[in-house]
């Protein structure tokens, strides 16, 4: 059955993916106590990114926040597959949400926005989180954007 929360991400139109598989040596989310840590998920729908490059080279912010948006949704995926449903979420407590940019780019945290803005919408006030939005010069498979997220559990 589906839950609150799931029904309210297919009212947003948003297919949730199936987790995805870690593409190295680490598990792709860790439970201790009532907290999830996920691991950095990257832009992937449909087993590719949706974009790659840097934000202020050749992706502008929208793109950038398209991205960090599929990230959050991804990291959805991930914390359904460790809880079971998503109506076992407390609350979002944090997200790092890194940002490959140039040198000169400094609106990371609009990027993050992308992010921040859907967890926002589909948890409400539980979805309002701690955040770090951190410029770097690349990440894995050239992707614009990787997110990983502390959640509280029930």
């Amino acid at each position: 059955m589906t839950g609150s929360i799931e029904a309210r991400i297919a009212e947003l139109g948003i297919a949730l993916p199936a987790a995805a598989a870690p593409a190295a040596n680490y598990v792709p989310f860790i439970r201790s106590g009532n907290l999830l840590f996920t691991a950095g998920q990257l832009p992937l729908r449909d087993g590719g990114l949706i974009a790659t490059g840097t934000v202020g080279g050749g992706l502008d912010v929208a793109a950038g926040q398209d991205a960090a948006r599929q990230c959050a949704i991804n990291i959805l995926a991930q914390a359904k597959a460790a809880l079971g449903n998503l109506d076992s979420v407390a609350r979002i407590v944090k997200i790092t949400v890194f940002v490959a940019s140039e040198p000169d780019f400094t609106g990371q945290h609009l990027v993050a926005n992308g992010a921040s803005d859907l967890l926002a919408e589909i948890f409400g006030e539980a979805g309002r989180h701690a955040r770090s939005a951190v410029g770097v010069a690349s990440l894995p498979l050239d992707a614009p954007v990787e997110i990983e997220a502390v959640i509280e559990c029930r």
